[in-house]
């Protein structure tokens, strides 16, 4: 009997060409597939949520496949597990209904871009955040971000590159720029230096209904170059009104980039 089941995946992304199967590179894709392949004894396609690009990490990817093959459902995690390269791990199984679709079912995402806020970063946390060594506004970046909030066409935060989309119109329900400050003894000043400045963890957070190429690392960007002072938060909404990329901040370095969540209801 044709089962559909759907997979919950975290990974990281960092020595994966990204989720998408592609000939002689890694990806997150493939890899998976490969183990399932194994285990059901089959072919195995998996349609994913997200076409995370390479560097991108995943706290909650989802995935669906179709087939016939024996091994039980709560076995599949365990089993899959103790095969799949280690920067990647499923951590949930379930049987859906066979017309489920993980990407053409998805209602909404919600991504996390981290930034490292100081003079120096931490070699052991750079594949996982965007270092900025110069001191952010937070508050204008919140100000701004308010600009990013709800139902507009973002073409301005779409990279080229992509694939077409029918529209460019997409509604953020809720965005969020998160500051935390590390404690005393991890940022003791150099008082030598009067560029010095207390360091922060940034984290910013998008939920939408869907999103473009690169959009998020770009809506990252822009937030970054408002809290140098390079752009102001008025400049966001006339941005997105404009429908002019240029007009829009850099795109942010995938390492940052984290999906955290996918929404099926």
């Amino acid at each position: 009997m044709i089962r559909n089941i759907l997979l919950t995946i975290k990974y990281d992304g960092t020595d994966f060409s990204g989720w998408q199967r592609q000939p002689n590179v890694p990806t997150v894709q493939a890899e998976v597939e490969r183990v399932l392949g194994v285990l059901c004894a089959d072919d195995i396609e998996i349609n994913g949520t997200s076409r995370t690009d390479a560097g991108v990490h995943a706290l909650g990817q989802r995935a669906n496949f179709l087939g016939e093959f024996a091994i039980p459902t709560e076995n599949i995690k365990r089993a899959a597990n103790s095969m799949l390269n280690p920067a990647i791990q499923i951590t949930e199984v379930k049987e859906v209904e066979l017309g489920f679709h993980a990407r053409f079912d998805c209602k909404g995402k919600t991504y996390e871009y981290r930034i490292h806020n100081g003079r120096e970063c931490d070699p052991f946390q750079r594949n996982y955040c965007y270092f900025v060594n110069r001191q952010l506004d937070t508050d204008k970046m919140k100000e701004a971000a308010a600009h990013i909030l709800g139902t507009h066409d973002f073409k301005c935060f779409q990279a080229s590159g992509g694939e077409e989309k029918r529209t460019t119109v997409r509604t953020v329900s809720d965005i969020s720029v998160d500051v935390s400050q590390w404690s005393p003894e991890r940022a003791m000043p150099d008082e030598s230096d009067d560029r010095w400045f207390a360091p922060r963890d940034i984290t910013i957070r998008v939920t939408g209904d869907g999103f473009l190429y690169n959009m998020v690392r770009i809506i990252a960007g822009t937030l970054v170059d408002v809290g140098l002072g390079k752009l102001e938060p008025e400049e966001v909404k006339d941005a997105i009104e404009s429908l002019d990329r240029c007009k829009a901040g850099h795109t942010a370095p995938p390492q940052g980039l984290f999906l955290k969540e996918i929404y099926f209801d």
